[in-house]
């Protein structure tokens, strides 16, 4: 009986609250015994509890008893809060029907909070605000109350005022949710429409999507059919989510619940993709899907050559459990064989990095990240690149192209003015203003996305002590005045350190990047020069100097012509070595390129 289901998210900022709400929830309902209870029960990854963030969406079903004395199914989606996971944010919204917004009552309202309030608004959800953390000496509920009042139009004394750690006033959320959540329509006699949400797998049964049913019913034995792939198959089983996946015969409208497919990678089971029955097709899938597009780009180097083979099985098995990470075969002539693979933020690829160390125990180096250019040839032809060692000869080109993005920054009224120094400095520009609270400023600025990958968000954490936060998407591709800025080790350029640069910076980021890896390039038996070029020209050199072995120690006395020769046959041991020596560059070298801005 769909009068009896609701369908519910909770969206916060990064750590308001949100996973330890899930928790009081399932203990609350009885969904988990006492004795499985531990801290964020549905943050599976050792990743997601250490970091404190969800990276995975997931979802749970419990039931619950109200005091009108009907009992309810109800079912949480819990969502990831990180702007990196943006889509998977707006696929788990558009399978409920309400959401719970957290915000936490010494923080107030953040930038990711009104980001995915934006996203709930354009899902049509039912909010349910829930102030959280009461319980905190430095909790200002009443001030919080009114700010969210405010921004949804509504009466502070209706927001709810908890604490999840402590697990105060938990029950009035379930009560909300019954109350205010309207039940999914009933539609059981319709086509069969089912959403993807998300999806992970499972080495026994392949890949299982967690499906929110629209439309129609199915049952275990039913062939199903992709809408996107077109692809068919008959499930390997289905069932419901409590908390651990436990087998059902059927699935019908209203319902949340996965699917085991039984495919072999993410690829061929897409979040954001329509199930339908392939005997009865419906006529169309439910609309918003799209392919995730990485935004960043570095290369993954193994620091042992023999490990390559390694890295590439740790990587296919990633991107089994991951499909907006993308990966291709590279080479460098510094860095030898590897792979240049895409991320949808720095934190995604800051993940991967982890993953990568942790559960598949490889040493890897990644080179500095970059973006993705449009370049526009003389042939008229564009073309794109996501390494700047693709980028072709200057001659060949008319223009280069790169992203942009709108950013929002919150913060107190206080920090305005570091934040528009530090913004206009990366190349922002400042489009409006807005105060969705008293002390508080809403900044709009676009700004390249080259300039936010690398230490902005850091930056921006420091100058406002870290009570600014930071939401963005993209806007468009603009054309720039952008050359190559490489380096040169010895009259080698150092594919893994090239960068494409602004004009106006090559200069000065050339003469930085020059003196930090003077220090940092050990010295060798002879001079190494460390050059930086842009533009057709060497803007900035320095010579790391040799390491001599004193020749002379064992030449007591005796005629100046003996310690002549000594240091003439020196002097050609290090010519020839010279011609033959590799200069060993270390991971430090590759990392100062993203240090370079904190001088």
């Amino acid at each position: 009986m769909t009068s009896h289901i609701r369908n519910f998210c909770i969206i916060a900022h990064v750590d308001h609250g949100k996973s330890t709400l899930a928790d009081r929830l399932l203990q609350l309902t009885g969904a988990i015994s006492e004795r499985d209870m531990t801290a964020q029960v549905l943050d599976s990854m050792d990743l997601e509890r250490e970091k404190g963030v969800t990276i995975k969406a997931s979802a749970v079903r419990m039931f619950y008893d109200a005091k009108d004395g009907n009992k309810y199914e109800i079912n949480l989606i819990d969502t990831p809060g990180h702007v990196d996971f943006g889509y998977e944010v707006s696929r788990a919204l558009k399978a409920c029907e309400g959401a719970i917004l957290v915000v936490d009552a010494t923080q107030g309202i953040e930038a990711q909070t009104l980001a995915n309030l934006y996203k709930a608004f354009e899902a049509e959800l039912v909010l349910v605000p829930v102030i959280n953390k009461i319980d905190l000496p430095s909790a200002r509920p009443d001030e919080v109350a009114e700010d969210v009042g405010s921004l949804l139009g509504i009466d502070p004394d209706s927001v709810l005022r908890i604490s999840a750690k402590e697990g105060i006033n938990v029950d009035q959320v379930l009560e909300a949710i019954v109350q205010r959540v309207p039940p999914p329509k009933d539609a059981s006699e319709m086509p069969l429409r089912a959403l993807i949400f998300d999806s992970h797998y499972d080495s026994y049964k392949g890949v299982i999507a967690y499906v929110r049913v629209f439309e129609g019913k199915f049952k275990s034995t039913d062939v199903l059919r992709m809408f996107i792939t077109k692809q068919d198959m008959r499930p390997v089983e289905i069932g419901i989510f409590a908390p651990g996946m436990k087998p059902t015969e059927s699935l019908t409208s209203g319902e949340v619940g996965y699917i085991a497919t039984g495919y072999k990678t993410v690829h061929e089971c897409r979040v954001g993709d329509t199930i339908t029955r392939a005997a009865e097709p419906a006529a169309e899938p439910l609309p918003g899907y799209r392919v995730p597009k990485p935004m960043v780009f570095a290369g993954i180097y193994p620091v042992d050559g023999e490990e390559y083979t390694d890295l590439r099985e740790a990587l296919e098995k990633l991107q089994l459990n991951d499909a907006s990470f993308t990966f291709s075969p590279e080479t460098s002539q510094a860095l030898g064989f590897g792979f240049r693979a895409g991320f949808l933020g720095l934190f995604h690829m800051e993940i991967i990095q982890e993953r990568i160390e942790r559960e598949y125990d490889l040493n890897v180096l990644f080179t500095a990240p970059s973006v993705e250019y449009e370049v526009k040839m003389i042939d008229e032809s564009v073309i794109t690149i996501d390494s700047p060692a693709e980028l072709p000869d200057e001659s060949k080109i008319i223009e280069i192209r790169e992203p942009w993005m709108n950013i929002e920054i919150i913060t107190p009224t206080d920090y305005y003015g570091p934040i528009m120094d530090l913004v206009i400095k990366k190349r922002g520009i400042f489009k409006k203003q807005e105060y969705p609270a008293p002390h508080r400023v809403q900044l709009d600025f676009e700004i390249p996305l080259s300039e936010i990958i690398i230490n902005f968000f850091d930056e921006l954490k420091s100058r406002t002590r870290g009570y600014a936060s930071l939401d963005y998407q993209f806007l468009e591709y603009r054309v720039d005045e952008l050359q190559k800025l490489e380096i040169l080790v010895n009259g080698e350029p150092l594919d893994a350190l090239a960068a494409i640069v602004h004009k106006e910076d090559a200069f000065h980021k050339g003469q930085r990047l020059i003196t930090k890896l003077k220090d940092l390039i050990p010295r060798q038996l002879y001079d190494v020069a460390v050059q930086a070029s842009s533009g057709g020209r060497i803007i900035s050199r320095a010579n790391v100097k040799a390491t001599r072995k004193d020749v002379l120690a064992k030449c007591y006395g005796g005629d100046i012509s003996r310690k002549k020769k000594l240091l003439e046959k020196q002097k050609k041991g290090k010519k020839r070595l010279k011609m033959v020596g590799n200069v060993e560059i270390p991971q430090d070298a590759f990392m100062a390129v993203l240090r370079l801005d904190e001088e």
